[in-house]
């Protein structure tokens, strides 16, 4: 911690069920004795490491608050010289900095419930013939045998499309009864008794069902949905017992209770008036969520859209119960199935925690102001948890409460009270120390950037939901300047109640150089801004951005460095080992970046810029979420061939087109980098990698590539800096707004054309240094200012040595608007290309037996009803869809590229 001076934010990422890594010892748990869970009686913090003791052991003193306490006689012991007690090392609470209690039944509301899963399943035309209906049951009847709390586990169904369909499930039946409520209006529950069960009474009727339950509605012609009516049935059956909701839906829905419109407007894109899409019209997803919880019903979210789904108004319902929203945009069961299914097994077998609530408390002086992550606040500062999983992540900012602290340091305390899935009821306290300082420069050299931005990112979703996002970004380029530019001011020293410099000798302004631990936040936070969940722009789908938004709310800093900062590989120059396990080096680590079980060598990273690509070359991006390869046009066939089995990839209908995971030694190690880039040590879960096999020149699938490299410019206000003009921006103590927007470059760094990376001259070999610029620029900032960013642990950096491409004397200034034409095509890779317009019109429903819905947009229609056989699209037809992407919507300017801008007025 430091003083009100510092502009470090401070806060903390909690993930409090964190899977533990193989070599960690197991979380100690504790059955209290005759004493009691000893705590301060006036704060309520747990006994902990960090407490002080007193008269030998008869008293302590509260970390938190600073009261004194008597200590239990039945916990008493004496101290030894140093002022410990004896028995701290036999003692988890005094010596651990995580451990549970096993909690006594003063900390019961009720008995603690079985573990119970409820499945909502929209059974539409759509989802039939899109295959999603087929993958659910399959991942479900999988899940069977490892879902948690066995024999105790409970398990229901609803079906419904513009009707309720209950399904009873008593043991003693040979197949499930199904029930049908078709009046919305007046919706009751029939047999509520037989329609949660206990899963090991009733398997052989469970499998019946999810066996049958695809060819139940295979001949469902009906396009209509009643989430809301089907979300109060299941509500009504699971109310009693509480526990873990899925629900999966296909089209919007339109009918009942909590029925949407169509409210997607091209015409708001880009501008202020966006974030009225990114929010929910009506309040009713909010209020039943809200209900949910208060059961203890958390409600996990699987939306598989082919049109615009309104995921702000359905996402109300993860948010606040929880829970998680996960998309499947244009969902072919091919490609998407595995991931999908893998993501529905974990979130039903995972160790999770049932009927739980969490608080954070913290030293006096210092004062939690906000959280972030899915939750519901009872009061103001007890969350509210029906379900928390190991993936589950809750974050917090930390504000002073007075001027000056008197404690040596700051103690932070979460207690998690659940109920396990064996029925018992625990609490998990975990508590970390800070030491306390007044000098900046100490705090600086112990900030972590990957937290840093991790945590900029939450709040900035938090004021782009409540202003607009232009109020977002320039929040974050605001702070990354406040905190560089405290930084390099290093400690100050207060005389009469101002600050002023520290009075020793820093040299001229030179001398100021940033520590190592933040070199990289200019580039992290450029990658912020030009991330999904900030972007501006026309291209971006309310609904997918919308999605973004839950996904970073809730992300960890382990997977939000990559999602933030993709790695890019190169994948045709695999030499050597890469590729393959890396061989013990003994007495320490190999100096080679692995990944995986089974520490797979990876290739050397490559900075995200369009100038690293080159035609003849493939190179693979992850961002943790999705995986592009992107094939340049003039890639070798030998190679070619080695990957996708065929010679070019020119003129081929690339919906057929799929990557070879064996046979050859090329295809091996890059199926084993795919798989290593998506297993994590600590967590037994591996989440298929879906990748995305662009082709150089495709509009489409190459304008979503591009969004990643970063380091270029981008089309939108605020976006249009490089990563060497960001530095220099950030190096000024920039932040404000500018001519390009809110956060735009000012006159003289110019804008790059919409859609066009501006050009350097043709990339040279994969992996060669940038060229230099086009000519002189501004005065570049002292070299000690910037340095070479240093790589931190896993963060996708640039490659060593990678800094803003240099010039004779300093750096190389922006193109001039008159030199911003298209890049060349000669050996590099084309610029993002202009995407076309997506209609905003909803499609009328079809005719029964009319076939599948019509696309809308670039969504493109569900597969048919053989969902395992995919014919290929007909000319002229839609372009491919992204990958876990919406379409862009319409661009505002047809017939080609916009003009440059003007040059500016001198």
């Amino acid at each position: 911690c430091v003083n009100c001076s510092g502009k470090i934010p401070m806060g903390g990422i909690l993930r409090p069920l964190a899977p533990l890594s193989p070599n960690e010892p197991e979380i100690e748990i504790v059955q209290p004795g005759a004493a009691g869970i000893v705590r301060c009686k006036r704060c309520r913090t747990y006994m902990n490491p960090f407490v002080s003791w007193l008269e030998n052991g008869r008293r302590w003193r509260c970390n938190i608050c600073g009261q004194l306490n008597d200590c239990p006689s039945a916990y008493f012991c004496h101290l030894d010289q140093n002022g410990e007690r004896r028995d701290k090392d036999e003692r988890p609470e005094l010596s651990k900095a995580v451990m549970e209690y096993n909690a006594p039944s003063e900390y019961m509301v009720r008995t603690p419930q079985a573990p119970s899963y409820f499945f909502v399943i929209d059974v539409s035309a759509a989802s039939v013939r899109s295959g999603m209906l087929q993958c659910a049951a399959n991942a479900i009847r999988k899940s069977l045998d490892d879902m948690p709390g066995e024999p105790r586990t409970m398990i229901g169904f609803i079906t419904y499309d513009n009707s309720v369909h209950y399904y009873n499930l008593e043991s003693g039946l040979s197949t499930p009864k199904m029930m049908v409520v078709a009046d919305l209006k007046e919706l009751f529950v029939p047999a509520p008794h037989d329609l949660l069960v206990n899963l090991q009474d009733s398997r052989e009727v469970v499998e019946s069902f999810l066996e049958n339950l695809p060819t139940m509605w295979a001949k469902n012609t009906i396009m209509h949905s009643c989430l809301g009516p089907a979300l109060k049935a299941a509500y009504t059956v699971s109310k009693a017992i509480g526990g873990k909701m899925s629900v999966f839906q296909c089209i919007l829905p339109t009918l009942g209770d909590g029925a949407l419109k169509q409210r997607e407007d091209a015409r708001q894109m880009g501008t202020p008036g966006e974030i009225t899409l990114l929010r929910p019209e009506i309040a009713w997803y909010k209020e039943t969520a809200v209900e949910f919880s208060r059961s203890q019903i958390s409600v996990d979210v699987y939306l598989f859209p082919y049109q615009y789904i309104d995921c702000a108004a359905l996402g109300e319902l993860a948010r606040y119960t929880a829970g998680t929203l996960r998309s499947y945009v244009a969902f072919n069961p091919e490609a998407d199935g595995p991931r999908f299914e893998s993501e529905l097994n974990k979130s039903l077998t995972q160790h999770t925690a049932f009927e739980a609530v969490m608080r954070i408390r913290c030293s006096k002086g210092m004062r939690i102001t906000n959280f972030y992550g899915n939750f519901f606040i009872r009061g103001t500062d007890l969350m509210a948890l029906p379900n928390c999983n190991s993936d589950s992540v809750f974050a917090f900012d930390m504000v002073h409460d007075e001027q000056n602290l008197s404690t040596p340091v700051v103690t932070i305390q979460s207690a998690l009270l659940y109920t396990s899935s064996d029925g018992e009821r625990r609490i998990r306290v975990l508590t970390q120390a800070i030491p306390v300082t007044s000098l900046v420069s100490e705090v600086v050299q112990s900030a972590d950037a990957e937290a840093i931005c991790n945590l900029l990112a939450k709040q900035a979703l938090e004021m782009s939901m409540k202003t607009n996002l232009d109020n977002a970004r320039s929040r974050l380029q605001q702070s990354c300047s406040d905190i560089m530019r405290s930084a390099r001011e290093g400690d100050k020293r207060t005389v009469s109640g101002y600050s002023v410099p520290s009075s020793q000798p820093t040299g001229d302004d030179d001398g100021k150089s940033v520590p190592d631990s933040l070199q990289l936040l200019p580039l992290y936070t450029l990658a912020l801004l030009k991330n999904v969940c900030f972007r501006g722009g026309t291209d971006v789908h309310p609904d997918e951005r919308v999605q973004a938004h839950h996904r970073m709310r809730t992300m960890y800093v382990t997977n939000s460095k990559h999602y933030i900062y993709p790695r890019m590989f190169s994948i045709h120059d695999m030499f050597g080992s890469i590729g393959n396990p890396a061989a013990e080096v003994p007495g320490g680590e190999s100096s080679e970046s692995t990944a995986g079980h089974a520490r797979i060598i990876l290739p050397k990273d490559l900075n995200l810029s369009v100038e690293r690509l080159s035609s003849d070359g493939i190179f693979l991006l992850d961002s943790g979420v999705d995986m592009f390869l992107w094939v340049g046009r003039s890639c070798p066939p030998s190679t070619c061939a080695s990957l996708f089995g065929v010679n070019s990839l020119e003129n081929v209908d690339m919906s057929q087109v799929s990557l070879l995971k064996d046979g050859n030694e090329l295809a091996q190690k890059l199926a084993s980098i795919v798989q290593a880039l998506r297993e994590d040590d600590a967590d037994p879960y591996v989440i298929p990698a879906k990748v995305v096999v662009v082709r150089e020149g495709d509009t489409g699938l190459e304008a979503r590539f591009f969004w990643h490299l970063i380091e270029d410019r981008a089309s939108f206000n605020g976006g249009t800096y490089s990563y060497e003009e960001f530095s220099q921006f950030i190096d000024r103590g920039g932040g404000g707004p500018g001519p390009g927007g809110p956060g735009g470059p000012g006159p003289g760094m110019g804008g790059a054309p919409r859609g066009v990376v501006p050009s350097r001259g043709p990339p040279g070999p994969a992996g060669a240094p940038p060229p230099p610029g086009p000519g002189p620029g501004p005065a570049p900032p002292a070299p000690a200012q910037m340095g070479a960013p240093r790589p931190p642990s896993g963060m996708g950096p640039p490659p060593p040595g990678r800094g803003p491409p240099m010039m004779q004397g300093g750096f190389a200034a922006p193109p001039a608007p008159g030199l911003m034409g298209p890049p060349s095509r000669s050996g590099g890779a084309a610029p993002p290309p202009p995407v076309p317009h997506a209609t905003n019109r909803m499609p009328p429903p079809p005719r029964p037996g009319a076939g599948p819905p019509q696309p809308m947009g670039n969504y493109g229609p569900p597969p048919p009803s053989n969902y395992r056989s995919f014919p290929p699209p007909q000319p002229g037809s839609m372009p491919p869809p992204p990958a876990r992407g919406m379409p862009p919507p319409p661009r505002q300017r047809q017939g080609g590229m916009p003009p440059p801008p003007p040059p500016p007025h001198r």
